[in-house]
């Protein structure tokens, strides 16, 4: 749709790529102004946390969950506990549609388009700060950003003092994380870092246990005009499987449910009697390995000068285990009739590529050119490993196997003009231009249906962006736009395509999606308080939209809608209410609509027969699935005597299981409250020395007020005689307590 134009809000202020005094000179990113608000590094839609703030609540959650603050970003779940499998969406955009990066490079995987935090457990351990944007946001590399962009830097140049940490830290569901790192000064200007850490945690749910490690390690030399800097980081994991859900009794706790239920793995056993009972797989879980290399250079050729150039590779290596009731057809044999199997799902990929930006920087004109080309290649395959049938099969029998080759290649230029450059005013226009190329190619059988999908596509996107800044003292006036454009994934492509061999032509062929963001903004920093009005309109061309519907491991399907928009308004506010005590808080007010949505249903007579009597239909401007119209934090911190406290609340308003804007296929609106505490303890005032290890002691009180909610979940496109619908819930865990130690010396 490209209608009457509503202006939303942008901002063009974030951080330093990196700086030291007696080193390099600083260097700005092309979209930084300065802003002087009480609220440390929070700018309009664009937030940067330090590596220090990340771990005051890390007590082995994931990522999404450590940034649970940001406005309108929504963390979830599948164990209960952020510990196992993690996602999140911002403005109601899933994390396929989040571009993610660590020091430049792209870590979104290139078919799936996402980023599996479990694979980098204890990552924030190792950043020196994250910048979480929403809307399109500048030119990066990897997917394109549709709903915001996460980029993080890991851990930078720092004092020329070495120190080691160790950190350990246990609470309920058997949650244990244990951190060692280190920072070591070595001579001529060497520079080192490392840390190793370990997660376990049975997992709200049962059976979603998880067994993390990950680790970190950089070289670096830091001289006066060049820094060269190798990082090495990675980890791996065995999680229980709790992607299956459960229903809305269970979820919510109704009639004495228990909300631990998880169904993953369960099968009917027969005694020696005759009689059945429940059983479970006891090893229904996923595992994978990943590793990353970077090499990194950095040169500054005079004041105004300077190169940035990286080089990565990344291979990443695993399978998922399940025990099933299928028909044999499923794995590819030439029978229709059911039977229980143990089968794997296999994945081994390598990701490589370079990453080059030269800026230029003066009094009035900032600039930037930049170019990335990646490759990547992916094997999929699956073996069925038993199969409760008497016929034989081959020990490791392979039924399925697909192969895939994807290029991401693009150039980009990008200019800060400060028309108006004054002590207390100063005028910014800002452009950046993008030309972004996609080769992606798939061979072999389609695990989802046993037919084989041969498929090359090519992509040219042009993604410009504009935007003004006009700041005059504590005041901040923005506007901006941009166009995103964006290739359909893997899952996009393999769960909506028939290829047909006889005329090569393929069905239900996935778009591109085309996004035009419209921002407005407008700031004010005071000594003791800031407030901040966001207004955006995301209008969507082809928008691949969440039909609430999922595949066999658990993946959201989606599928192609021609208009839709994302509507909003992201207010913030802080106040340093007196010098220990300070509030900050954001209410974010969205409208996300389909327009002239059209989905057929699917009816049946009860949810025991599944007779089908027919089919009913939902024409009409309709709810985005997972689409909240409000949500709200509070965050109250007391910093006092070397106490540390912090109390957050957040509010998530309802969100529809699907498209159908149905109360049926809902997840109800839900409140949380975590309690943070934190005391450094005065050593040195009670030794009478200096030079005393700095010990921490950390507590954390999560959903205090034990809250019975559940966070995601999903719908099948089909409703029973009764208007029920078969909908499935992922519990969240109610009251849970963590407490650790932290000594850094």
């Amino acid at each position: 749709m490209k209608k009457t134009i509503f202006l939303a809000a942008y901002v063009a202020a974030y951080g330093v790529a990196f700086a030291n005094t007696d080193t390099l000179t600083l260097v700005r990113d092309l979209d930084e102004v300065v802003v002087n608000a009480p609220v440390a590094q929070v700018t309009n839609n664009r937030i940067k946390l330090s590596g220090e703030q990340l771990n005051r609540s890390n007590t082995g959650q994931n990522l999404p969950y450590l940034l649970s603050a940001t406005p309108a970003l929504i963390a979830t779940s599948d164990d209960g506990l952020g510990i196992g499998y993690t996602y999140f969406r911002i403005r109601g955009t899933d994390h396929t549609r989040i571009n993610m990066t660590v020091n430049d490079v792209p870590l979104n995987d290139s078919e799936s388009q996402t980023v599996f935090w479990v694979n980098m457990a204890d990552m924030s351990s190792s950043m020196s700060n994250i910048q979480v944007q929403r809307g399109v946001g500048t030119s990066t590399n990897g997917s394109s950003s549709f709903g915001g962009s996460i980029n993080m830097l890991t851990n930078s140049q720092t004092p020329a003092d070495s120190h080691f940490t160790l950190s350990f830290n246990g609470g309920m569901y058997r949650t244990f994380r244990e951190m060692l790192s280190a920072h070591i000064a070595l001579p001529n200007r060497w520079q080192a870092n490392a840390r190793f850490s370990k997660v376990n945690s049975d997992g709200f749910l049962y059976r979603t246990a998880s067994d993390l490690y990950s680790y970190y390690g950089d070289l670096g030399w830091y001289g006066e005009r060049t820094q060269v800097v190798a990082r090495f980081f990675g980890g791996s994991e065995k999680t229980g499987m709790g992607w299956d859900g459960v229903d809305y009794a269970t979820a919510y706790g109704l009639n004495g449910a228990d909300r631990r239920y998880n169904p993953a793995g369960e099968y009917i056993t027969t005694a020696a009697d005759g009689s059945d009972s429940l059983a479970y797989y006891p090893n229904q879980t996923d595992n994978y390995a990943q590793q990353h290399a970077q090499l990194s250079l950095m040169h500054r050729i005079d004041q105004q000068w300077s190169l940035a150039a990286t080089a990565h590779y990344t291979h990443g290596a695993g399978y998922y285990e399940q025990y099933k009731r299928k028909k044999l057809s499923y794995w590819g044999l030439p029978y229709s009739y059911k039977a229980y199997g143990m089968y794997r799902k296999h994945l081994d990929n390598h990701f490589y590529g370079l990453v080059f930006s030269s800026k230029y920087i003066s009094e009035r004109l900032d600039a930037q050119l930049g170019l990335a080309s990646n490759h990547y290649l992916g094997e999929h395959f699956g073996t069925l490993h038993y199969l409760q049938d008497t016929l034989l099969l081959p020990v490791n029998y392979e039924y399925y196997r697909n192969a895939a080759n994807k290029i991401d290649a693009n150039t980009y230029a990008k200019v800060n003009w400060r028309i108006i450059r004054r002590a207390q005013e100063q005028l910014t226009l800002y452009a950046d231009l993008q030309y972004r190329y996609v080769r992606y190619s798939r061979n072999g059988l389609n695990d989802e249906n046993m037919t084989n999908l041969p498929l090359t596509v090519n992509f040219h996107f042009f993604n410009p962006k504009a935007g003004i800044t006009y700041q005059n003292r504590a005041h901040l006036l923005y506007a901006s736009f941009a166009i995103a454009n964006r290739e359909p994934s893997r899952n996009n492509y393999k769960e909506n395509v028939v290829f047909d061999s006889m005329t090569g032509d393929y069905v239900g062929l996935p778009q591109a999606e085309r996004l035009y963001d419209y921002e407005l903004g407008y700031t004010y920093s005071h000594t003791r308080f800031s407030i901040g009005t966001n207004f955006y309109f995301m209008d969507y061309d082809n928008q691949l939209v969440l039909t609430g519907e999922y595949n066999d491991v658990g993946a959201y399907k989606t599928k192609n809608v021609k208009d839709s928009y994302r509507l909003g308004a992201e207010l913030t506010a802080g106040v340093k209410i007196i010098d220990w005590l300070r509030w900050d808080g954001n209410l974010v007010l969205s409208r996300n609509k389909i327009l002239n949505y059209h989905q057929y249903v699917d009816l049946y007579d009860n949810q025991n027969d599944w007779n089908w009597v027919g089919q009913d239909s939902v024409v009409g401007t309709t709810t985005i699935a997972f689409s909240p119209s409000i949500t709200f934090s509070s965050l109250f911190t007391v910093d006092i005597a070397g106490v540390t406290a912090t109390l957050h609340t957040s509010f998530v308003g309802k969100q529809y299981l699907d498209n159908t804007e149905d109360d049926n296929a809902m997840l109800r609106a839900y409140s949380i409250t975590n309690l943070n505490l934190e005391y450094l303890l005065p050593l040195e005032k009670w030794c009478k020395r200096i030079g005393v290890p700095e010990v921490r002691l950390q507590c954390q009180l999560n959903n205090m007020f034990n809250a019975k909610y559940a966070n995601n979940g999903g719908a099948e496109a089909s409703r029973f005689a009764d208007d029920t619908r078969c909908c499935w819930y992922y519990a969240q865990a109610g009251i849970n307590i963590h407490a650790g130690i932290s000594v850094r010396f």
